[in-house]
């Protein structure tokens, strides 16, 4: 899954990758009949044609630059072909010379635009005038400052504008706003023009370089006072906007209480200082006030917070109001005594160092470096950006065939967008799910990008993506919830292919189904089958265990016994009415679990805790199931697979409920390489393999190691078990109660993870996390939240978390190293 850790932040990056799709590309420009090309045009599918009769020097620059501009709108999901007139084939476009020197951009078959070639004069010009045609609504092209204040008052209070000047149409600034305006258009109202006098009206000297402003309008409550206004200062390319925008959907001030060296925000990591405004309780009031002002006149430059003094641990000099932090790493703060705003304005503007980050437009070179990027999502696009999949495998739905299709046949829908980063890298494990369903399924596996057809996803409430659901004649869509990759989702469609709970009607089947004979093809999905029994006068506890079925489905193999002759099977079985029973198929066994209560929702925690092996190997995926039962871990580390007679010993302890109180697990090293991180922040130097640990997560974070010169066996087990009991063991380190946090909001997969689940609280299966554009929440300018903390790389610490928070931290901390 996805991961945030990384020592060296380049979000900007992320925005150039996000805009890459994973759809097979051709790198240089098609050559195709009249016939053909209008053949190949998809409905909602952009496509830019140039047809001529034959190559001329007329014409070689233009097709020169043509060729250059097809990967970059590939890139926005814009075809691109050369169209060659034949006698042979009649079409309006192959007219007369004059209709020979312009190029045509088409949505399916319908003409949007014709530009003349002229206009055309280069790859920046091509890009930025087809997507400035394709984003009509996006962007609003004015020339007067009356058209500004129009827009400008019909948006206070509801949405920010982008306001730019371009010297031309067709530039290279023209272009990387357009960019901008392709991500972020759905956000902000992008407000074009080319006329210097209205960026004059603006108050801008100097006209001779292209500007870009950003509107606060939505703050606006009043619709006589004007928007406030932040210039951008930075060239206008595609990565500085990006840059840009980020900060401007960050809080405007934040409010902390603890050591500046340790705090982090996103103006630090986005490589912009940061500047501690001092309080104290007495002053708290004025304080924040100036606060504020020196943050509106540092938007853009600088992150501003209020550090209150009276609620501070470390200490900050009695004579210092003012604390500096520079972005670069390791560097000391320095603590000021600056009583004018001017003054800290002007300390900030001479110590403030932006690295320049270059743009490279040709994809053939090595592009970022990958080993610094900050999210993995937009690493994976980026690594496997060339590979081409086998999209034939599913079928492409569009607004005209996506109810027939999904009424006329059982299918699985993949909502994605185009644009999206974590779609496009989703898209790869949903086409391997396709090959490893080829010609066994009778799902139809079906894809509709919502970048071109949002109405449908609208119908469907699709709101995020990416999304998986299943549709079944005569029964309501299931969406798939877990985690975003193959195994998981072939696992999800699999089980789904009956209906739950099973409705068994004989003693024989009942016996059957929990042998594994009944449904043999599905036990490799889930090693667990679950039986309820009732007697047939419990009609509520059945209506609460079948909509716990339905809560479980892709998850578990659920079925249900109510006839008369149940006592003959609950007997057999040692199980009081209502009760589960548990058929454990890999290791031959059936446990019996009474149902004091039957609601659904503790049902479905039930089989969820069944789910969950003895003694696991700990991954990434399982662990945050195994943190949330709250124990302390029992951890065997090991380079490799563990020892069969260690692994002996452990299970014995456990059916002798010896480790009852524990959490008994081991890690391969090979498989979890992080595991080697976490052994350095418990040994110094690292001690031989395996090595046995327990981490007390809930009492002090305490470490304990087993004797490295005593065998694990039973006995010197239970041995070592009972002295920490008794309080005889000395622990090997302590781990520090911090709290980890991700480093920048947008990349919270777990409280976005909470808000789907807060949604349907009945099903208790672990959220998948989606990584949708954050949308902009202007509150935040005026929010105090905390600064997030950014812990070192070099070491991973599983440690004591607080009991609320326990599922959070363990699945952030364990996901903290780039490794994984």
């Amino acid at each position: 899954m996805m991961s945030s850790g990384f020592s060296v932040f380049r979000v900007g990056i992320s925005f150039v990758i996000m805009c890459s799709f994973y759809m097979p590309t051709v790198d240089s420009l098609l050559e195709l009949s009249p016939q053909k090309y209008f053949s190949t045009l998809q409905p909602g599918k952009a496509s830019l044609a140039y047809f001529c009769q034959a190559d001329s020097p007329r014409t070689s620059v233009f097709l020169e630059e043509l060729n250059e501009a097809v990967r970059p709108l590939q890139d926005y999901g814009i075809s691109v072909a050369k169209v060659n007139c034949v006698k042979e084939e009649i079409s309006r476009y192959c007219g007369k010379e004059k209709d020979l020197m312009k190029a045509y951009l088409f949505k399916g078959n319908i003409l949007l635009r014709e530009f003349p070639t002229d206009t055309l004069f280069d790859v920046n010009a091509i890009v930025a005038h087809v997507l400035f045609a394709l984003l009509f609504n996006e962007v609003k092209y004015i020339t007067n400052l009356e058209d500004l204040q129009n827009i400008e008052n019909a948006l206070k209070g509801k949405a920010n504008i982008i306001f730019s000047y371009v010297r031309a149409i067709g530039i290279p600034e023209h272009r990387a706003v357009m960019e901008a305006a392709f991500v972020y258009g759905t956000t902000y109202q992008f407000v074009l023009t080319t006329e210097i006098a209205l960026l004059e009206s603006l108050g801008s000297e100097d006209v001779e370089y292209a500007h870009l402003y950003f509107f606060h309008c939505k703050l606006v409550l009043d619709l006589t006072q004007q928007c406030r206004r932040t210039l951008m200062e930075q060239p206008l390319t595609t990565l500085n906007i990006h840059l840009f925008i980020k900060t401007m959907k960050a809080p405007l001030l934040t409010e902390v209480a603890e050591d500046p060296q340790q705090v982090s925000t996103v103006h630090l990591q986005l490589g912009l200082p940061l500047v501690f405004i001092v309080s104290q309780q007495a002053t708290y009031e004025a304080d924040r006030r100036t606060a504020e002002w020196v943050a509106w006149r540092l938007l853009g430059k600088a992150g501003v917070l209020l550090l209150l003094r009276d609620s501070l641990e470390v200490n900050i000099p009695q004579h210092a109001n003012v604390v500096f932090k520079r972005a670069e790493k390791g560097v000391p703060v320095e603590f000021l005594v600056l009583h004018d705003v001017d003054l800290i304005i002007s300390h900030v503007e001479h110590n403030t160092h932006i690295e320049e980050i270059q743009e490279d437009e040709d994809d053939d070179m090595e592009g970022p470096d990958i080993d610094v990027q900050d999210d993995e999502v937009a690493e994976t696009v980026f690594r496997d950006r060339k590979r081409k999949l086998p999209l034939e495998l599913t079928v492409e739905l569009t607004e005209e065939t996506f109810n027939a299709t999904v009424m006329a046949s059982d299918s699985i829908v993949l909502f994605y967008a185009g644009w999206q980063a974590v779609s496009m890298a989703f898209l790869q494990s949903y086409v391997d799910v396709a090959v490893k369903l080829k010609g066994t399924s009778t799902m139809l596996l079906t894809r509709i990008n919502c970048a071109d057809w949002s109405d449908v996803c609208t119908k469907q409430n699709v709101t995020e993506f990416p999304i998986v659901k299943m549709y079944k004649k005569g029964e309501n869509p299931v969406s798939y919830a877990g985690m975003l990759g193959t195994k998981d989702l072939l696992k999800f469609i699999q089980l789904n292919r009956i209906s739950y709970p099973v409705n068994i009607t004989s003693i024989q089947e009942a016996e059957e189904y929990l042998s594994g004979e009944l449904y043999k093809d599905l036990i490799s999905y889930s090693s667990v089958s679950v039986l309820g029994l009732f007697s047939p006068t419990m009609t509520t506890a059945k209506e609460d265990f079948s909509e716990a079925g339905n809560d479980l489905k892709g998850y578990a193999i659920t079925g249900i016994y109510s006839e008369e002759d149940v006592l003959l099977l609950s007997n057999k079985y040692a199980a009081s009415l209502p009760a589960l029973l548990l058929a454990r198929h890999t290791e031959g066994k059936i446990e019996s679990i009474p149902l004091a209560i039957t609601r659904a929702e503790d049902i479905v925690q039930i089989v969820t805790d069944a789910l969950l092996e003895m003694f696991p190997e700990i991954t990434v995926e399982n662990l945050p199931s195994y943190f949330r039962l709250q124990k302390p871990l029992l951890i065997l580390f090991s380079d490799g697979s563990i020892n069969p007679q260690y692994k002996k010993a452990i299970l014995t302890l456990v059916k002798q409920k010896y480790l009852d109180s524990l959490t008994p697990c081991w890690l391969n090293l090979k498989n979890t390489p992080v595991g080697r991180r976490i052994l350095r922040a418990y040994f110094d130097p690292l001690p031989p393999l395996p090595v046995l640990v327990l981490v007390n997560l809930h009492s002090g974070g305490q470490v304990f190691a087993f004797p490295s010169d005593q065998a694990i066996i039973e006995e010197n087990l239970v041995l070592w078990l009972k002295k920490l009991e008794a309080g005889l063991e000395n622990h090997i380190t302590i781990l520090p109660a911090q709290e980890w946090k991700p480093p920048l909001p947008a990349y919270d997969f777990l409280s976005m993870m909470d808000a789907a689940t807060s949604q349907h609280s009945t099903r208790k299966i672990p959220k998948c996390m989606k990584e949708t554009d954050v949308q902009e929440n202007d509150k935040e300018q005026h929010e105090d939240k905390s600064a997030v903390r950014k812990e070192p790389i070099e070491t991973l610490r599983i440690k004591h978390w607080n009991r609320s928070n326990w599922f959070k931290e363990a699945e952030k901390s364990f996901r903290h190293d780039k490794e994984l």
